[in-house]
Order: structure tokens, then sequence, then C-alpha cells
């Protein structure tokens, strides 16, 4: 049904980009309303907006500087994960989340390769959604630090859902089968983990955490 918008490459052809950009934005849309329906409170401000839209669009520019790249997909960035987490710490998980299912709808474009719809929603939507529950730490000591954490376990977690459903159907015949519910784990923590390293020993730098809270506190007045 979807063979128009997928190519034999598992990549999406130009009618798929359309359609992607249309429904992303329509949807950002929808939930960008529903975010803020309930109280004149808990609307986003224009600060805010231009806040999570700048968060975003460094997330963007650093998943292009790429540390190490692995063969089958995924790759260690400088830090792309740490935008998204640092939106949902400042305003909370619900926009954490919206903020990250944005961005997972723009790695789908930048990188798209495409299983099935569920295969997408584990490795694009759902996976970057996910770094939006380091919000719920946003009032605990050391809460970027335990939220980060926390967001770089939800993500694996999705991503290798998604390696055990359908990218384990493309493993060579002679894989051992006892491996095939440990290998995506294994696959998918293993350049999430580096790059959560990474980022923690740069964000536990005193002069860094200095300045982050700087940028928390104009963030958030």
């Amino acid at each position: 049904m979807l063979n128009f918008m997928v190519n034999a490459e598992g990549g999406l052809t130009t009618a798929g980009y359309a359609i992607c950009i249309v429904l992303g934005i329509v949807v950002f849309g929808i939930a960008l309303f529903f975010a803020g329906k309930n109280s004149e409170k808990n609307k986003m401000s224009a600060k805010q907006l231009a806040c999570c839209a700048m968060a975003m669009a460094l997330a963007f520019i650093t998943s292009y500087i790429k540390i190490f790249s692995l063969p089958w997909g995924g790759s260690v960035t400088l830090c792309s994960m740490l935008f998204i987490v640092l939106v949902a710490n400042w305003y909370g998980v619900r926009t954490g989340i919206l903020v990250g299912f944005t961005y997972g709808m723009l790695q789908f474009l930048q990188e798209p390769y495409v299983l099935s719809l569920f295969q997408v929603c584990c490795d694009y939507v759902l996976a970057f959604a996910a770094l939006g529950v380091a919000g719920f730490f946003a009032k605990q000591k050391n809460g970027l630090l335990k939220g980060y954490i926390v967001a770089v376990l939800a993500r694996g977690a999705f991503h290798a859902l998604g390696g055990y459903l359908y990218w384990m159907d493309y493993m060579p015949d002679n894989f051992p089968k006892s491996l095939a519910a440990v290998y995506p784990i294994a696959y998918n923590y293993s350049f999430l983990l580096a790059e959560g390293l990474i980022t923690i020993v740069i964000i536990s730098i005193p002069a860094v955490q200095k300045a982050l809270g700087r940028v928390k506190k104009i963030a958030v007045e």
C-alpha cells in the first residue's frame, strides 16, 4: 500500500518525502496546540518556542558531526541527544516528548529507511520522543545527569525492539540464533552508551555545568 512512498532500497521516494514532511508539520501543529490547551499557564511562550527550536536545530546540526558510525546504522555524534534532553529538563516531559518526536521526524527525513510502519516508529518516532522522559528528573538533585542517562536508556530500548523485530531478519543465515535477542541490545547500546559517556564527561565539567545553569535560567525565566 505504501510502495509509492518507498523505493527498492528502503529509502523514501520524492512522494514519500513530501508526504512525510506534510504529515510531520500537521502532527507537530496538532501536538503543539494540545500541549498548551489546558490552561494559559501551560501554554508555551514565544521565548520557549524559540528555545525549543534552537535546541532542536543544534541537535540536528550536531547529529552530522559523527565521531564514528556503525555499518548497519547508528553513530556516535557530538552530544546531539543532549539538546533534546535539555528541553525536557527546562520545560518538562510533555514538551520534551513533543520536541523529541519532531526531531525524530527530522532524523527520518535525514536518513530514512523503511521496513514497516512500526519499524519507523521504533527507530525514529518513539526512540527520539523517549528522550523527553528526562523531564521526570528535572527537579531532582543532578536532575540533568539522571534524566540524560534514563533518556539514553529509553531511546536504546526502542532501537533494540525495532532491531529484534525487523533488522534481525537481514542477518546472514549462519548468524547464531541464540544471539538474536542479545545482538540488537548490544549493537544499539554500543553507540548510544559511547555517546552518552562522552556527553556525561562534558556536562560534568564545572565550567560546563555553570554555563548550562545560566542557559536554563534564561530559558525558564
